[in-house]
């Protein structure tokens, strides 16, 4: 059975995007500060964050001010992934490689951690883009700015802040 993956775009105190991928009935998550990039020589910082129920993979909306997250959320991508091996122990050994078949992202990546900095809770990662078909060609249009809208509802994330009701996270 396919495991599901989803890229959102989050307009919470800063911009960045949440890449989430199904792994043992929950979304394991990080935060792609500048988003993710279709070039493989740029590497995007990748910080973890809480795992997600299942059911917020497709979610898009606004969250509550005073909530975890608050601001608006578009879904910019989704799909499946396949992880490269066993992904539980990938993950624990710090890398990552999965192929993402999804409506804007495809191909092969890698999530890579990182050495933990002084003073850090928790290591970041690096989220890279493999060289195969689907990988950026020099000179192409960067994917986060050539398609913008959601996948589910065609909006930007301007317009889903203007429009949408805030989603209570507290239940």
């Amino acid at each position: 059975m396919p495991l599901t993956y989803s890229v959102q775009k989050h307009a919470a105190r800063r911009l960045h995007y949440d890449l989430r991928l199904e792994l043992g009935g929950v979304l394991k998550s990080w935060a792609i500060t500048r988003g993710p990039s279709l070039d493989p020589a740029e590497k995007r910082l990748a910080v973890p964050v809480p795992d997600h129920g299942l059911d917020y993979a497709f979610y898009e909306g606004i969250i509550a001010p005073g909530q975890y997250g608050a601001g608006a959320v578009l879904l910019w991508d989704r799909g499946t992934w396949e992880p490269e091996g066993e992904p539980g122990a990938a993950l624990a050994a710090g890398a990552l490689g999965f192929t993402l078949n999804g409506l804007k992202l495809k191909g092969r990546w890698q999530l890579r951690r990182m050495r933990p900095r002084p003073r850090e809770r928790q290591a970041a990662w690096l989220l890279i883009k493999a060289r195969d078909e689907a990988a950026r060609a020099a000179g192409a249009p960067d994917v986060l700015e050539a398609e913008p809208r959601s996948v589910l509802s065609g909006r930007t994330v301007e317009e889903i802040a203007a429009q949408a009701q805030p989603k209570d996270t507290t239940g």
